[in-house]
């Protein structure tokens, strides 16, 4: 029955809305299908480090941060080199509730930021072609660049 939902699209709206498909493990393992329509670059990469400070809730005030990436694998596109940056807006909120009218195509079933988790990462390169709000970039004294732009962020199962 969970495939075939999925197969449906019913299997995407549930895990936007966080829900549960019959017969399904939590929506939020599951990975996007649809996924390599979203940004330029895809990626499966560990989140090395969140700095101290790097995320908050300010429910008036919309910012990117910048977070530290080792990449595991390449699916699509190209990087720079095994460490990347990139920034993620609003990153105190979960991914599937984060777009808005400042920034409308983001998404994921990422719910909350760990270092250590992989992530399955859509991007778009020049974080700064993309939003041009506030950014917070723990990582600007090593040269951060480019800083890509994360457009879907998905939790990868080891």
């Amino acid at each position: 029955m969970c495939e075939s939902m999925r197969s449906a699209g019913v299997g995407i709206w549930l895990v936007l809305a966080g829900g549960l498909a019959p017969g399904c493990g939590p929506a939020a393992y599951d990975i996007e299908p649809s996924r390599d329509t979203h940004g330029t670059i895809e990626v499966t990469a560990r989140l090395l480090e969140i700095p101290p400070g790097a995320i908050f809730e300010r429910e008036l005030y919309n910012y990117a941060t910048v977070l530290k990436y080792q990449v595991l694998e390449v699916h699509r596109g190209k990087v720079n080199g095994d460490v990347i940056y990139v920034g993620h807006y609003n990153p105190a909120r979960p991914r599937a509730q984060v777009a808005d009218k400042l920034v409308p195509a983001i998404g994921g079933n990422l719910k909350t930021f760990h270092a250590g988790d992989v992530h399955r990462l859509s991007l778009d390169g020049a974080m700064l072609d993309h939003f041009s709000g506030g950014v917070l970039n723990k990582y600007a004294e090593e040269g951060a660049d480019p800083i890509y732009w994360a457009v879907w962020t998905d939790l990868v199962r080891e």
